[in-house]
Order: structure tokens, then sequence, then C-alpha cells
């Protein structure tokens, strides 16, 4: 949900039309922007406020050497561990087979034993990718009988170990070293400091407040929210069916919150050349978040992509087709 994958080309093509060195993928995600300016050799500051967002960031921005070897793939793969059973314990019935969550109980007890950081990120990243490939529709508000959703789709037969090893091969392939210092955050957008960092640029991909439904990452993302930590600090809603953790809140997802946030953001990095990723089916409309930004910068211009947004079964409703904006603030 969210991801801007299919507007890579789109953000590339407008994004080296500017001159920077360094810049702040301020809402990180899935981390394919952040992946983008490190591949344009940028200093990349990558950040998001949810922890397994951080650790993908970690595992293939900051990370400019690390894979897992072989020897790392046996100690992962062990299967004769004493480690905890938690996932087996709640998520049984909930989500995937037996063996599965004794799998992820196991590797989530392997990864810790690895010595490097980065090393460890990689691992998460690959079990994050297997378990959103193995579950229906890649979200984790449906549970039980799964067996309406199978419709004999390779990602749902194969095991997640199947799918884990897969994965490390091909995230190893995205570890790169650009020759800069990046880094991973796990921050709140309004927490960040110029003592930090002064980036060039400031992109920005907020949650969207869409006209109906949600934008929750955490309803849809929680299991992996909860696994990138092992629960750890985390408040399991028991009387929820999928077992979701307490919400994180962002005042960019509600009406009420979110024309104030963007001010404040804007502000915030006004020294910065601002990049804002944006949809026209979202509030607020591009009118006011165009006067926004002008508040903050002498020059405002707005490029424009029809795109139509294929996550579950959006795409068969109007709503799923949309004009995405990037609205760029420069001084």
């Amino acid at each position: 949900m969210g991801s801007k994958y299919k507007l890579i080309p789109w953000i590339h093509e407008t994004l080296r039309s500017f001159h920077f060195d360094s810049a702040f993928d301020a809402f990180s995600g899935s981390g394919v922007v952040s992946f983008l300016l490190k591949s344009m050799n940028k200093k990349v500051y990558s950040n998001d406020f949810l922890n397994f967002s951080s650790v993908i960031s970690k595992a293939v921005i900051e990370n400019k050497s690390d894979h897992l070897d072989k020897n790392d793939l046996s100690n992962l793969l062990d299967m004769n561990v004493n480690s905890d059973n938690f996932i087996q314990k709640t998520f049984g019935q909930v989500f995937y087979s037996k063996n599965d969550l004794i799998f992820l109980d196991k590797v989530s007890h392997n990864i810790l034993n690895l010595t490097s950081p980065y090393k460890q990120a990689l691992a998460y990243t690959a079990l994050f990718r297997s378990c959103l490939k193995k579950q229906p529709r890649g979200v984790f508000t449906i549970s039980g009988n799964l067996d309406k959703y199978n419709d004999g789709r390779r990602d749902l037969r194969l095991s997640i170990r199947q799918h884990f090893l897969e994965q490390v091969t091909i995230y190893n392939d995205t570890v790169f070293d650009n020759g800069k210092e990046n880094a991973s955050f796990n921050l709140n957008v309004f927490d960040f400091s110029q003592k930090m960092f002064k980036p060039d640029l400031v992109y920005m991909d907020p949650p969207y407040v869409p006209p109906s439904d949600d934008n929750c990452y955490i309803k849809r993302y929680h299991f992996l929210e909860g696994l990138s930590k092992y629960w750890q600090g985390e408040e399991i809603m028991e009387h929820t069916k999928v077992k979701k953790i307490k919400k994180k809140f962002t005042p960019f997802s509600y009406r009420k919150t979110a024309i104030e946030a963007f001010e404040q953001m804007f502000d915030k990095f006004s020294e910065s050349t601002l990049v804002l990723s944006y949809s026209s089916n979202a509030y607020p409309d591009l009118e006011t978040l165009i006067s926004i930004m002008k508040n903050h910068k002498s020059n405002v211009d707005v490029r424009t992509k029809p795109h139509q947004y294929h996550f579950g079964n959006h795409s068969t409703v109007s709503r799923s087709k949309v004009n995405e904006y990037l609205i760029i603030g420069l001084d």
C-alpha cells in the first residue's frame, strides 16, 4: 500500500532535473525512492516511523557491503535451536500453517545471533517479503480459512522457508556502495533537527487522508511491524481476530490535523528543496497544498501523472484511478 514502485521512472525523470547532493526520504515505506536516490549517487537519509520500514532501509540503503553468505544461511535455517514459540502460540489459526509459524519463530531467534546489524536487517527484510508473498492479497487484515483466496498462484503454494531462500538471494543483489555514508532512521519526521543533518532535498510521501475507508499502515502490516521486533514493546489487541497491535498516531492521517502537519513540515525543511508526493484522491486538495507550500517557498511547481492503483481489490473501484502529483518547492 502506498508504494511508488511503478512511479519510479517518473520520479527519477523529475528529480534528475534538480541539482542536489543529499536527500532526506522522510516517509521511506518500502524503500523504493530511497533506493532510487542511492542509485543516483546521492547521500541518502532514509526514515520511517514504522520499525519494519526502517529495517528495510538499513538493509538496502545504509548497508554498503554486507551480504548473507552460505554460513549465515546455514545458521539461519537451523531448526534445532531452542527458540521461543510466541508466533506459534499467538498466530495459530490466524496466519500461515503450523510449519510456517515454527519456521518464523526459529528464524527470528537465529537472526539475532548474526553478528552484523546489516546482516540482521537483510535477513529480516527477506523474511518480511516472504511473509507478504505468502499472505493472500499481501495484507494482514484477513485470517482463518484462506482457501477462497487460493487461486493456485505460486506465491501461495510455496512455504515461507522456500520464499525466504529466494528472497535472501534477491536482497543480497540489492546491496551496493554508492560512495556515500547513507543512514536509516526510525523516527517521527518532526523529531529531526538541522543539527542531525541538513539535506539539499527533502522527499515527502506521507500517509494520505482518503475520502473513505482509512490509510492505516499498522492495520494492514501489523504482523511485519511486530515481527521486526518480535513484538517486544508492542501491545497486542487480543480482542481482534488478526491480533493487531495498537495504531501509531500520525497527524497526516486525519482531516483535523493534516493541514497543520503539512504547514509544520514545510516550515521545518524550508531551507531544502521540497518535493511532496501526493494524490488527487486525498485530502487536502492540490490547491491547498500549493498554498501551504507557497508560505515557505517562493517558487512552487507541480508535475502530474495519471495513475491507477492495483492494491488489493482497489483496482476494481473508480477511486483507484487518480492523478499523482509531485509538488516541488524551490527558492
